[in-house]
Order: C-alpha cells, then structure tokens, then sequence
C-alpha cells in the first residue's frame, strides 16, 4: 500500500469490496477492456485520488483545484510521474496528502492514467 500522511491505508480487498467488483463511471474502457494492471490502477485512483480529482473522462473533479486525471497527460507525459510517486508526490496544495507507492502500484496507476489520454 501507499505510504501516506493524512488518509488512512485501505486494502485493496477491502477497496474492490467497497466497490462491489465494479467500475462504473470510468469512461475510458468498460472494465472488461481495460487490462489487469489499468484495473488496479482505476482501484488505486478512486482510493486514495478521487475525493478530490475526477477520475474518468467527463465528470468534474470533486475539488475544484484539483486537476482532473484526463488532463495530466496534456501537461506532460504520464510516465514523468513514476519518480514522484516513488519518491513522494508533494504539491505545494497544502490539502494534499503526500503519497508514496511501490513500483508495482506506479505501473498500475501510470497504465490507468494512459487508459484517459
């Protein structure tokens, strides 16, 4: 799990519970055509990133500054982000917790991001 300040960990099982073993609202692909690593990447999203940003191709996010995650890839490419999120992703937005994930969790959550370009 991400190491993180101000949320707490979930478990990924407790995460795909929560969710009922769905996807709604991702526009990218339905859930079925998004791969493994997109799947988990979409459950990494909405657990520790979508109280605040949107997360699929059309809603709004929840908090206005927070960019939405379609939009990351017109900024710069996704894959810059792999180092932040090993290192620690810190904004100078001081509502935003710092995350830190395990390589295999950046692989998801980049693939994920790639699924909104």
């Amino acid at each position: 799990m991400p190491r993180q300040s101000a949320i707490g960990c979930l478990s990924v099982a407790a995460v795909i519970g929560a969710l009922g073993g769905t996807f709604a609202g991702i526009q990218p692909a339905s859930a079925q055509q998004l791969s493994p690593n997109a799947q988990r990447g979409v459950v990494i999203a909405r657990t520790y990133c979508g109280r605040c940003h949107s997360i699929d191709k059309v809603s709004p996010s929840q908090l206005s500054i927070a960019p939405p995650f379609r939009d990351i890839h017109k900024l710069y490419p996704v894959e810059l982000l792999e180092e932040p999120l090993a290192e620690g992703l810190v904004t100078g937005h001081p509502s935003m917790p710092e995350f830190r994930f395990d390589p295999d969790q950046i692989g998801d959550f980049i693939a994920f991001l790639k699924t909104l370009e």
